[in-house]
Order: structure tokens, then C-alpha cells, then sequence
């Protein structure tokens, strides 16, 4: 069982907790997730099994593609979770966890459709598409 680590949305209507092993951080500088957050997404996975979620009746969930959804907070607007269909994980944003969260990007994915406003300066790789 790995570290057991907290976090939740702007507003604190919905909280989680993960028990389990984290995904290092994917950065995904795909157009739909910079439309959704603004910027990049930066989310680590963990097992359906090794997530808490409270507060659930609080998370809307979009579908921007045929083949996952995107949950946020119907209140406050907060991106928290992208799940593959089918998949046993669940994807948390990294930006939501409470600190010290441990974490560490591992790889950038999806480079070739990144944003012209900013560079990517840290020594993680990066992909042109998804890995």
C-alpha cells in the first residue's frame, strides 16, 4: 500500500483520498486539456479500488471524446478527474492534492499540440502525441 495522501476542490465540496501506489505526474498539453484547465494538465493515476471519493454528488462529469470523462466540481468549477472508459484508474488533476504532495512530473505527452504562450523547461521527456 503506498502513501496515503488527501486533497480536494476549490471550494471543498468534493474531497478524496488515494491509499494506493501514484503514477508519476503525465503533463498533457492536448488542446481539449488546456481548454479545460486553462493551461496544461498535470494528473497522476490511481487504482479505482485505492480512491475515496466524498462528496460525489458534487462531480459533473463531461465527455469531450468518445472514450473518457472529465469530472469537475458543479460548484465551485474545480478540474479533478479523467477516467478511460473501461479503465481501472482514475486520473486526480496534481494540482488538487494537499501539500506536501510528493510528486514529480515524469513525462509530457501530446508536446505537439502545446501551447505558444509557454515552454517546457524541465528534463522530463517529451512526446509528440501519447505514450
Amino acid at each position: 500500500m503506498g502513501e496515503e495522501r488527501t486533497g480536494h476542490c476549490l471550494c471543498g465540496a468534493v474531497r478524496f483520498r488515494t491509499s494506493g501506489e501514484l503514477r508519476e505526474v503525465v503533463a498533457c498539453h492536448c488542446s481539449q486539456c488546456r481548454r479545460q484547465t486553462g493551461h496544461f494538465y498535470a494528473a497522476i493515476d490511481v487504482l479505482d479500488k485505492d480512491l475515496t471519493v466524498e462528496g460525489g454528488e458534487n462531480v459533473t462529469w463531461y465527455r469531450a471524446s468518445d472514450s473518457a470523462g472529465r469530472g469537475f466540481c458543479r460548484t465551485c468549477g474545480s478540474a479533478l478527474f479523467w477516467k478511460g472508459d473501461g479503465s481501472r484508474h482514475t486520473s486526480l488533476m496534481a494540482g488538487t492534492f494537499d501539500q506536501p504532495t510528493g510528486l514529480k512530473i515524469g513525462v509530457h505527452i501530446f508536446c505537439a499540440d502545446k501551447g505558444d504562450y509557454y515552454e517546457i523547461d524541465d528534463d522530463a521527456p517529451q512526446l509528440a502525441q501519447n505514450r
